[in-house]
């Protein structure tokens, strides 16, 4: 090769180089970076889904989750991620049933989020409850708009307990919760309350979706129904120096009566 053909070949290698150092900057820079409009759209969404939720629109409300994976998270929910699942968590309520005493527009809103870049795309921290419980947002923009990839609620009673998202998500995955071994639990309408409606007098309704967890003094509890078994673990998770841990698990075989919430 001769001095002018390597001074080639070395100003090819480059420039292909800085191109592709162009290309994953450019790509950073997307995740980095936030329009008026993209902040507007996100707001917008957050307002249509306090409309859905208040207003029992259930279809309406999951739309707003990307697809496939986007979930809504709670302790009490679990991991809501399938499309049904998030239709039948909306029906469960009472105020789907009754007339809410306060049409969902002019339901109290919560403060407008703090939208910030994340490398899904967005993400927000949501206080919505004096007591500083809040939601923990992460949203993603698809064909079809921002989406809710994630929705996670702490409690007001949870954050009194110093748990967090983190937490809750750190002790799902310990328990197995993502790997498709428990079943959504469902109970009777005399579980939830009177509903005035004579229809739904023998409808099973959506309780949680896998594992249900609740803080307690000595730790959080989890209950957790087999898929294709009818037993249930009881757990107890503690969190030592090393992480979440399960100090107890017990299984309890199913009953005649099926699932007991």
């Amino acid at each position: 090769m001769t001095i002018r053909q390597q001074h080639v070949w070395m100003t090819l290698v480059l420039t292909g180089t800085l191109g592709w150092l162009s290309g994953m900057r450019g790509e950073a820079q997307g995740h980095a970076t936030l329009t008026d409009q993209d902040r507007a759209e996100i707001q917008a969404m957050s307002v249509t889904y306090r409309r859905a939720l208040f207003g029992c629109s259930p279809e309406e409300y999951a739309d707003l989750f990307a697809t496939p994976g986007g979930y809504f998270g709670s302790s009490s929910r679990g991991e809501v991620r399938e499309r049904q699942a998030l239709v039948e968590m909306i029906l469960s309520y009472d105020r789907c049933y009754t007339k809410p005493a306060t049409p969902p527009e002019q339901q109290t809103s919560a403060k407008p989020p703090v939208i910030e870049p994340a490398p899904e795309g967005a993400k927000a921290r949501i206080i919505n409850s004096p007591g500083g419980g809040y939601y923990d947002d992460v949203y993603v923009k698809t064909p079809k708009g921002w989406r809710f990839k994630s929705r996670n609620v702490v409690s007001d009673a949870e954050v009194a307990a110093g748990l967090t998202t983190k937490d809750f998500i750190e002790i799902r995955q310990l328990a197995g919760d993502d790997h498709g071994h428990y079943e959504n639990l469902y109970g009777d309408e005399k579980d939830i309350g009177p509903r005035g409606v004579s229809s739904h007098s023998n409808r099973k309704f959506f309780r949680t979706s896998g594992l249900k967890l609740t803080a307690t003094k000595e730790g959080v509890r989890g209950l957790a129904y087999l898929r294709n078994n009818g037993g249930h673990y009881e757990d107890l998770y503690v969190k030592t120096p090393e992480g979440w841990r399960i100090k107890e698990r017990v299984y309890v075989p199913p009953t005649a009566g099926g699932q007991t919430p």
